[in-house]
């Protein structure tokens, strides 16, 4: 039995004449008699009873119209999800980002610009950082995410920047520096440093403290926080100054201030990736929203 038969059946049944069944389904009537035969054939059972030009349903085959109902809306239902889903307009979409990126307009904008597009698409998010998004990816578990490049050139993914963010001092809002305008490297050389993680030599720690080398002192690190948040948290509780991505302003604003620095040519890459080679439409779209809003 095939669900050609369980269609044609269904169309001969609700009208309860072959010829205009026939012209519905587009096919001959000879044909249509000889598939419901063959499927009351197969069955055993008469579905129809015919009289004269008429038919009319058996018992057996108002219970099988019932039964074939179901069945096909179940398939019409199954194949409408796979299109919406194939096309991109419903499903799950994982997506990581990194805790510094969540503070990034450009995040919120691609977020509600994506939900308002595909209403249909659930949003599964994860935060983490970079590398530990970067391995999720290449392991199936996170679909497309928001990272701080460079990115390890073996992962082998497809990389679209979104923005290049300025980075600022963060201090407490008693420090020596608080008032000024803007800020030289060398005026930090005697503070006390606040870092968050870093990523042996690649990472926005280490490009931070390359470049305070390059302006002629080795920064005095007092403490590694585990996260950017965390970071500015021990900064307002006067452990120390921080160099961080202009976004964490946002973090505790009053107790915390946070002043330009002239001559720091670090910035704070913000990117969007993906598996290159197996990105689903949905994948596909976000991906394009993130283009589309790109700073």
């Amino acid at each position: 039995m095939e669900l050609r038969h369980l269609r044609y059946f269904r169309a001969a049944a609700e009208m309860l004449h072959i010829g205009r069944a026939a012209e519905t389904l587009r096919i001959a009537q000879p044909a249509l008699t000889i598939q419901i035969k063959a499927l009351e054939r197969e069955l055993g059972v008469a579905l129809f009873d015919r009289i004269g030009r008429s038919i009319a349903l058996t018992e057996a085959g108002r219970h099988f119209l019932a039964e074939a109902t179901v069945i096909l809306q179940h398939v019409e239902r199954a194949s409408l999800a796979a299109r919406e889903i194939g096309g991109g307009f419903a499903g799950r979409l994982r997506v990581g980002f990194t805790e510094s990126s969540a503070f990034s307009p450009i995040v919120t904008t691609v977020l509600t610009a994506f939900r308002a597009a595909w209403p249909a698409v659930t949003l599964a998010l994860e935060e983490s950082h970079t590398e530990e998004l970067v391995t999720g990816m290449l392991q199936g578990r996170i679909d497309v995410a928001f990272v701080r490049p460079p990115i390890r050139a073996e992962a082998r993914l497809s990389v679209t920047p979104l923005a290049d963010e300025a980075m600022m001092l963060a201090m407490p809002a008693g420090h020596r520096l608080a008032g000024a305008d803007a800020v030289c490297l060398g005026d930090l050389a005697e503070e006390d440093f606040v870092v968050y993680p870093r990523r042996h030599g690649t990472g926005l720690s280490d490009n931070v403290i390359a470049e305070c080398h390059k302006a002629g002192f080795a920064p005095r690190i007092v403490q590694e926080a585990p996260q950017l948040a965390a970071t500015i948290n021990l900064v307002a509780a006067g452990v120390g100054i921080a160099i961080v991505p202009a976004c964490m302003q946002q973090v505790r604003q009053g107790s915390v201030v946070f002043v330009d620095i002239r001559d720091l040519e670090v910035k704070a890459h913000l990117a969007i990736v993906h598996r290159d080679r197996d990105a689903s439409r949905t994948v596909q779209n976000f991906s394009a929203t993130a283009r589309s809003t790109r700073m």
